[in-house]
């Protein structure tokens, strides 16, 4: 087995999913499989289909008869469920974090720890890597990504920054692009930098806020009724999608109300303010301290 991290909030995630025995299940981030052992350790019959388009994921794939590893990105869900021939889901899982597979392995470019290729691709077919994005990406375009998936201040100058840069040579290493934005890390403050950096070409490269607004509409046509979706975020532009939709079934977050006055949505909410990982697992894995868990259940 690769080297990934023990499942975020496995219990509480498990719990939140109130899983039937003979339910049908879907976790949309396999990965090292943890949050997949724990519903397949569950059921009785029932069957579990999990997505991870990181072809490395493979290599934990399941030997149960029960589940199903589907090599693809999770935002074609509804796809894989029509090929399948399934009806209805009882429950759908997706813990957005990355693993630490992807950020204890140098060249997959996700860690700004230790140097590698600026790549950060979950899918490592797919073509557009980071480095095509900081190396092609005209100033504002840059500037762009860096204030709306980085909340990064002086963003338009941090990108006039890198297109200077890149024309006396192309940045393709992590180590590049930290000595060139080096000056924009603030002293004490540089792993907060290049935290937000790093997660604004992430986001980009895999355009993860888009995949997880077609997840979270498909989930409404899947799930049962009293069905459930268990989303954990890492960062408020995650955890801000999430919480909207739940709470309006929209994805602009705007609630619309009946006759009465009543809120109209498709889900009920079990966890008003989410839930965040208790102390002691923080200590035993850190990477977790900005998860927050959120689950509702479909009316």
């Amino acid at each position: 087995m690769m080297n990934y991290h023990a499942p975020a909030m496995l219990k509480e995630t498990l719990d939140g999913l109130n899983i039937k025995p003979n339910g049908v299940y879907v976790d949309l981030t396999f990965g090292g499989g943890g949050h997949s052992r724990g519903i397949i350790e569950r059921l009785s019959r029932g069957a579990l289909f999990a997505f991870d388009q990181d072809k490395d994921a493979a290599a934990n794939k399941l030997d149960d008869e029960r589940f199903f590893l589907i090599a693809h990105n999770f935002r074609y869900l509804k796809h894989f469920m029509r090929y399948f021939e399934v009806l209805g889901i009882d429950g759908i899982l997706a813990d957005l974090g990355l693993s630490s597979h992807h950020l204890d392995t140098p060249e997959r470019g996700f860690s700004f720890r230790t140097d590698g290729p600026l790549d950060m691709r979950m899918d490592t077919e797919q073509e557009i890597n980071a480095a095509n994005i900081v190396n092609t990406y005209n100033e504002k375009a840059l500037a762009d990504i860096f204030r709306d998936f980085g909340d990064i201040k002086g963003a338009n100058r941090l990108a006039k920054v890198i297109v200077a840069a890149r024309a006396d040579s192309t940045i393709d290493a992590i180590g590049r692009l930290m000595s060139v934005t080096s000056k924009f890390a603030a002293p004490g403050k540089e792993f907060k930098f290049y935290a937000k950096l790093f997660q604004a070409l992430r986001i980009e490269v895999n355009n993860e806020l888009e995949v997880l607004k077609e997840m979270l509409e498909q989930s409404v046509q899947l799930l049962k009724p009293q069905g459930r979706l268990a989303v954990i975020t890492y960062h408020s532009l995650e955890d801000k999608l999430v919480k909207n939709f739940f709470r309006s079934g929209k994805l602009n977050g705007v609630q619309e109300k009946d006759f009465y006055g009543n809120i109209i949505t498709p889900f009920k909410v079990i966890t008003k303010n989410g839930v965040t990982p208790s102390e002691e697992e923080i200590k035993e894995n850190n990477r977790v301290r900005s998860a927050r868990l959120r689950v509702a259940e479909k009316r």
